[in-house]
């Protein structure tokens, strides 16, 4: 032994033993003072910790917080930092007792942390200002997005509620100019019905972080094949009892709602195929009638209509002197008339007085239609042409006679043939309350 200490190589690999381990305890020793504090306490720094205010959110609105985040040190054992959960603490800002809107430092308070464990919040104090809410209301703007299946047509979104109401500072309502949502409808053939989240937007279309209530609603978009509200043309037949004329006729819808393909739509002025038996009825009636679907409509709306007929007692009047219109004339002939002589005759009609006092001569038409027919002598009915709810009342003359000849140049003929006359097409055309009936009607004998 006494060997080893006198060889000054073992001193030496001795000292330099001693000196890394003399290094070793004070590094150590430092590492216990930096991390901890007597009693072996450590800290524990959490930074970027968001603040929460404590408020009436209905009453007022928080327009700043400065600083909005902290910093929070943590001082105790070990074992006690380990439990902290972040989802239980929170960094609270109370303004239930600042006295209203206004401009404030107040302090903060630490929630939920273990209460073995000492807390330090930094900075201590924060500046906020308060405003007053305001509940402002606004309507509520639906964007329909997308196109419908082909043929289909997507009509006005329909929210609800209709309005919803936002809560803005009071400094900055006039910032809120609209509340709008987002639907889409491409590809559809029905109804679309869908829950749409709103937002708030300003005049320059830029998103604004305003509470909204409600922030949902229920918005419907309705999608139809192509519509067109026409009249809707009721038609009459058969004939009333001697005596008893039709006084008016109503009905209910005068207009109706018709769907399908927009070339059929295009071509359809109004809406027929409603058809109204009045035979024999002597006193007012009211029906209940189906209206059926054209070709090449898918639906209408309403699909029923209720007519009113109105009886009433009718009385005759002639009237003489009706020139005989003939029709349907061939180029290069020339029709004259060998019976009645003189080419017009005495009409006698019935109707309802108030409707037969408003018939004028000019109001009627007696027609002999000449059509295709050869040269020489024919015997022809009358057909009549008569305002709505007027009938012939018993006329003497239903039929004339017509001889047609090849027509006369003026060199042969001081007395030229009677201008023709073109076919006209049988109409309908309302009567005072607004109804149609056929107009054409032949006289029988």
């Amino acid at each position: 032994m006494d060997r080893w200490l006198r060889n000054t190589n073992v001193v030496r690999v001795i000292a330099v033993i001693i000196g890394i381990l003399l290094w070793a305890v004070v590094r150590m020793e430092g590492t216990t003072v930096t991390n901890s504090t007597t009693g072996g306490i450590k800290e524990l720094p959490i930074s970027n910790v968001q603040i929460t205010p404590k408020y009436d959110s209905d009453k007022y609105y928080i327009s700043s917080i400065e600083p909005s985040r902290v910093q929070v040190i943590l001082k105790g054992k070990d074992s006690a930092l380990k439990r902290v959960s972040t989802s239980e603490y929170k960094v609270v800002l109370d303004l239930t007792k600042a006295g209203g809107k206004g401009e404030y430092v107040l302090p903060l308070e630490a929630v939920g942390f273990p209460s073995s464990l000492q807390v330090d919040i930094v900075p201590r104090n924060v500046k906020v200002v308060v405003e007053e809410q305001e509940m402002k209301e606004v309507p509520v703007k639906i964007n329909v997005k997308g196109t419908p299946q082909p043929g289909y047509k997507s009509g006005d979104p329909i929210a609800k509620p209709s309005k919803v109401h936002v809560t803005v500072p009071a400094s900055k309502a006039d910032e809120v100019a609209t509340v709008q949502g987002e639907i889409s409808v491409d590809k559809a053939d029905s109804a679309v019905t869908k829950q749409v989240k709103l937002k708030v937007y300003n005049k320059e279309g830029r998103e604004l972080p305003y509470d909204i209530r409600p922030a949902v609603v229920d918005v419907d978009v309705p999608v139809t094949s192509p519509f067109k509200t026409v009249p809707l043309q009721i038609q009459l037949t058969g004939n009333l009892p001697p005596g008893y004329s039709i006084g008016s006729v109503k009905q209910n819808p005068d207009k109706i709602m018709v769907y399908g393909a927009q070339n059929v739509l295009d071509g359809m002025d109004f809406y027929s195929g409603v058809t109204l038996k009045i035979d024999g009825l002597k006193e007012t009636k009211e029906f209940t009638l189906d209206i059926p679907l054209q070709k090449g409509v898918t639906q209408i709306e309403p699909t029923k209509v209720q007519v009113t007929v109105e009886i009433v007692s009718s009385i005759k009047k002639e009237y003489p002197g009706i020139p005989l219109k003939i029709v349907g004339q061939a180029e290069g002939t020339e029709v004259k008339f060998t019976d009645p002589p003189n080419g017009s005759i005495t009409l006698t009609l019935e109707g309802a007085a108030p409707q037969m006092e408003a018939v004028k001569p000019e109001d009627i038409q007696a027609i002999v239609d000449v059509s295709n027919l050869p040269p020489g002598a024919h015997e022809l009915p009358i057909t009549l042409n008569l305002p709505p709810y007027i009938k012939d009342g018993g006329t003497q003359v239903t039929k004339a006679k017509v001889v047609i000849s090849a027509a006369q140049t003026q060199t042969e003929s001081k007395n030229p043939s009677p201008t023709p006359i073109p076919t006209p097409t049988p109409t309908q055309k309302p009567d005072a309350e607004g109804e149609t009936v056929p107009k054409k009607e032949a006289v029988t004998p």
